[in-house]
């Protein structure tokens, strides 16, 4: 399986200490480049030391990966901005060590693009899952997940939901007015409930009987 993933010293004594022995050797790569940080006037060295075909640890069968070292710092001072190490399966050279680290450090969005508008910009990801005896809890989070996906997938392509979101700022402020109104008045679709609030005119409606 395809895999870059975060590796340490203290989760992996093996691999670093057959690491500085190919340090000692030479056999490590290294790369610098640099980076302008827009909106400020610091310059950032990106140092990358990598190599190839190390075993993961002494005992066989031992996978044999690719590791990667990242620092960054400011080009002026030194000051040291971010320092990780990962392994992965896909070969590393000079050509690749930086997309390969650039998409191990992606890893964080799934945490804050995914997890935590979950949790706090009204789906309530943590609040109902503690309930039920059997499925409940996995129904509730496969209804979250499908709602969070269709309403990525409209904030990116349907215009009439870019126009309605953008003035009510988070989900939050969204689900607050979408609820308001389904609270109080019956809709045919849910397109009619956009372009209702939309033309902030009355739309033509029946009585809510639930």
């Amino acid at each position: 399986m395809n895999f870059i993933l975060t590796a340490l010293p203290n989760s992996h004594p093996a691999l670093y200490e057959r690491l500085h022995v190919l340090e000692v050797l030479g056999a490590i790569q290294s790369l610098e480049t640099r980076q302008d940080q827009r909106g400020t006037p610091v310059l950032y060295r990106y140092r990358y030391r990598y190599t190839n075909l190390v075993p993961i640890r002494d005992a066989p069968p031992a996978l044999l990966i690719n590791g990667c070292e990242l620092t960054v710092s400011d080009e002026r001072t030194g000051q040291v901005f971010y320092h990780n190490a990962l392994i992965t399966h896909h070969r590393l050279s000079d050509d690749t060590v930086a997309p390969v680290v650039a998409a191990g450090r992606s890893r964080w969005k799934t945490e804050n693009a995914n997890h935590n508008v979950l949790k706090t910009q009204g789906y309530h990801l943590e609040h109902n899952f503690g309930h039920g005896q059997q499925h409940l809890a996995a129904g509730l989070l496969t209804l979250n997940l499908l709602a969070f996906l269709f309403h990525t997938v409209l904030q990116l392509v349907e215009p009439s939901y870019q126009q309605i979101r953008q003035p009510r700022g988070t989900r939050r402020g969204f689900f607050q007015d979408t609820l308001c109104l389904t609270k109080y008045l019956l809709f045919e679709s849910w397109q009619h409930l956009i372009d209702f609030m939309l033309a902030d005119s009355d739309p033509v409606m029946t009585p809510n009987s639930s």
